[in-house]
C-alpha cells in the first residue's frame, strides 16, 4: 500500500538550514514563498525586473531579486514560472548560476519529464506538487492545515535530495495533510490526463453540451445553468468528502437510479477509446510538442479559443445569476487580460 507522510515523519531542519528561492509570485508561488516565511526559513522571491509582482511581493514582507540574483543566494530554487515560460528562463538566468550542492525544484514535472529541461548532474532535482490551487495551499495554511502533495526525486546527487523536498514540503504545510511519494513520469501524465478528461476538458464540455441540450429544447436559460452547472458544486462536495458511495447516499433514489442507468450511456466505450487516445498522447510526448509548438507561434489558436469560449451563452447567464447571488462571492475575468 501507497505510503503517506506527515509532519513526524520529516525533519524540519533540513529546509531550514537552507535559503530558499521561490521563483515566480503567481498562484503557487505567493502561497510557497508566504508559508516558507512563515515556517520560519529564509526566502527570497525571484522576479524578472519590472514585474508587477515585485512591489506587491515586497508589500507581504518578503525579499525580492532578479532571478539570477536569487538562484545565486539559494541553496534550493523551486521553479513556480508557467511550464511554458521555464525552458527559456531557465537556459538565460538559472543554469549559468547553478552550483554543486543546490536543490533545483518544482512542482510540475512537465519540463523534466518532456526533457524541454536538463539539469546539469551536480544538483538534486526533486519535485513537490500541492494537489490544490495556490490560493487554497495559502488559506488552509494559514488556518493551521494543509492541503496534500505529491513528491518526487528525479536526481538525487547529494544524497540527501528526498529529506530536503520533504521538509519542503513541511515548509508549505503539506506533511499536514499527508505527501504522497511519486516520480515525475507518474505526475505529469496522470495530471495531464486528469485536466484534460476530467477536471478541466471533460467537465467543461459535458456541462456546456448539457446546457446547449437544454436550451435547444426550449427550456430557460436560467434553469439550465442551475440544473447543469451551479448545483454541480454541491455533488462535488459530496464526492470530495467521501467518494462516489457517499454521494449516492446523500442524493435521491431517483438521482442514484439515473446515475446508474444513464451514466454508462453517456460515457460509453466510445469516450473511453478517446481517453486511450488521449492518455498514448501524453505518453508519447505528442500532446507536449503541441502545446510548446503553439506557444511558440504566440498562441494563435490559444487565445482565439479563450475568447470564444468566454462568449459562451452559459457564461453570459452565468454572470447574470451570480451578480444576484452575492453570497457566492462571484468573480469575473476578462479573457482580454486574464485578470480577476
Amino acid at each position: 500500500m501507497t505510503r503517506m507522510y506527515y509532519d513526524t515523519d520529516v525533519s524540519p531542519q533540513a529546509i531550514l538550514e537552507r535559503k530558499v528561492a521561490v521563483l515566480g509570485f503567481g498562484s503557487q508561488g505567493h502561497a510557497h514563498a508566504l508559508n516558507l516565511k512563515d515556517s520560519g526559513i529564509q526566502v527570497r522571491v525571484g522576479l524578472r525586473p519590472g514585474s508587477p509582482s515585485w512591489d506587491r511581493a515586497e508589500a507581504q514582507g518578503l525579499t525580492v531579486g532578479t532571478i539570477p540574483d536569487v538562484v545565486q543566494w539559494a541553496d534550493v530554487v523551486m521553479v513556480l514560472l508557467p511550464d511554458t515560460v521555464q525552458p527559456r528562463v531557465y537556459t538565460e538566468a538559472i543554469e549559468p548560476h547553478l552550483r554543486e550542492g543546490q536543490t533545483l525544484m518544482f512542482a510540475h514535472g512537465f519540463n523534466i519529464h518532456y526533457g524541454t529541461i536538463r539539469p546539469p548532474a551536480f544538483v538534486d532535482v526533486s519535485m513537490v506538487a500541492p494537489k490544490a490551487p495556490g490560493h487554497r495551499v495559502r488559506e488552509l495554511f494559514t488556518q493551521g492545515a494543509g492541503t496534500p502533495a505529491l513528491l518526487a526525486v528525479h536526481q538525487d546527487a547529494s544524497g540527501q535530495a528526498r529529506d530536503v523536498a520533504l521538509a519542503y514540503a513541511w515548509g508549505i504545510g503539506c506533511t499536514r495533510a499527508g505527501v504522497l511519494e511519486t516520480t515525475f513520469k507518474e505526475e505529469t501524465e496522470t495530471d495531464l490526463f486528469g485536466e484534460q478528461t476530467v477536471l478541466c476538458g471533460g467537465v467543461t464540455a459535458l456541462i456546456k453540451a448539457a446546457f446547449e441540450t437544454l436550451v435547444e429544447a426550449g427550456y430557460q436559460p436560467e434553469l439550465a445553468y442551475f440544473e447543469t452547472l451551479h448545483e454541480l458544486k454541491l455533488i462535488v462536495d459530496l464526492l470530495y468528502r467521501g467518494g462516489l458511495t457517499y454521494m449516492r447516499y446523500s442524493v435521491s433514489d431517483t438521482a442514484e437510479y439515473g446515475d446508474y442507468k444513464v451514466g454508462p450511456r453517456i460515457i460509453d466505450e466510445h469516450v473511453r477509446q478517446t481517453m486511450r487516445e488521449v492518455l498514448q498522447a501524453i505518453q508519447d510526448g505528442s500532446f507536449a510538442r503541441e502545446w510548446i509548438e503553439e506557444n511558440a507561434k504566440g498562441r494563435p489558436w490559444f487565445n482565439q479559443k479563450r475568447r470564444e469560449e468566454a462568449r459562451h451563452p452559459i457564461e453570459a447567464v452565468g454572470r447574470r445569476l451570480r451578480r444576484m447571488m452575492p453570497f457566492l462571492d462571484p468573480v469575473e475575468v476578462d479573457p482580454e487580460r486574464w485578470e480577476i
